[in-house]
């Protein structure tokens, strides 16, 4: 089964406000944050991903920063490099089955059922899709769950596995969804991140009107980065694929809320018309 958090599509995860820099606070870039706190880029980009570092809109626009106040109340801890890097640490299926002391297969059983939501993906040299999983979060399962790591599986469970079922790349899209939403600037930004979930004929269902889609198709998030008119990368073409709702269960989720999101920011236009008028 398939589950999509509706609520932040809603009510935001982070008030807007919020991620806005105090009046004159400094902030610095990603890579000047990152060497600021002693992470490689990697490392950083996947303490944002866990909400360990919290970032700001950039005052000319852009990518996000990080306030000089974030920066001192993470250098203030202990150890702080090492901690943020041991938290944001890595694990393949091979290391997380280690982590909780069973077979490679047994793992790759749970992850595919949903419960580890895997927090990357590459491709290996065979071109085949590696999932990595927060090694904090694989230790954390497994004291949460410990009866899953012993014995038969619930039969529902192994009922769904046997018929196919891999909800890896849902899981991952979930998080990114709930990741991306946080950090949305306005309704039209946040119903602009559901609809990249979405292939643009569904987005063109839900969304009938062309201005609405167009708005929507301007800020949609981009999974790439690459230069216009460049022949796309393995990685960056699965990363395109990844991100669009892969089973019928999780498009129409992502669908019903594209349109709740799509609502919500026509309202919030029509209140500030009124206010104006």
């Amino acid at each position: 089964m398939t589950v999509i958090d509706t609520t932040a599509v809603l009510h935001p995860l982070v008030d807007d406000s919020a991620s806005q820099p105090a009046l004159h606070e400094e902030t610095f870039p990603a890579h000047l944050a990152a060497r600021e706190l002693l992470l490689t880029r990697g490392e950083f980009e996947l303490a944002v991903l866990r909400g360990l570092v919290t970032t700001v809109h950039a005052p000319g626009g852009g990518p996000r920063h990080v306030t000089r106040g974030e920066l001192d109340r993470l250098q203030a801890r202990e150890g702080f490099s090492v901690t943020l890097s041991n938290q944001v640490r890595l694990a393949g299926t091979a290391e997380a089955a280690e982590l909780l002391g069973i077979a490679k297969d047994r793992f790759t059983r749970i992850a595919r059922a949903g419960l580890l939501a895997p927090a990357r993906f590459q491709l290996n040299r065979y071109r085949s899709v590696v999932w990595l999983y927060f090694a904090d979060e694989v230790r954390e399962f497994g004291a949460a769950h410990p009866d899953l790591l012993v014995g038969r599986a619930p039969e529902p469970m192994s009922r769904r596995l046997r018929g196919g079922e891999d909800l890896r790349p849902a899981s991952w899209r979930d998080r990114m969804h709930q990741h991306l939403l946080g950090h949305a600037q306005g309704p039209w930004e946040r119903a602009a991140v559901t609809a990249s979930f979405l292939d643009p004929a569904d987005v063109a269902e839900v969304v009938a009107d062309p201005h609405d889609r167009a708005l929507l198709n301007r800020l949609r998030h981009e999974p790439t980065s690459a230069r216009p008119g460049a022949v796309p990368s393995p990685g960056e073409l699965l990363a395109e694929h990844m991100m669009c709702a892969g089973v019928p269960e999780e498009i129409h989720g992502y669908r019903v809320l594209l349109a709740l999101a799509v609502s919500v920011a026509r309202e919030e236009v029509r209140d500030e018309v009124r206010v104006g008028s």
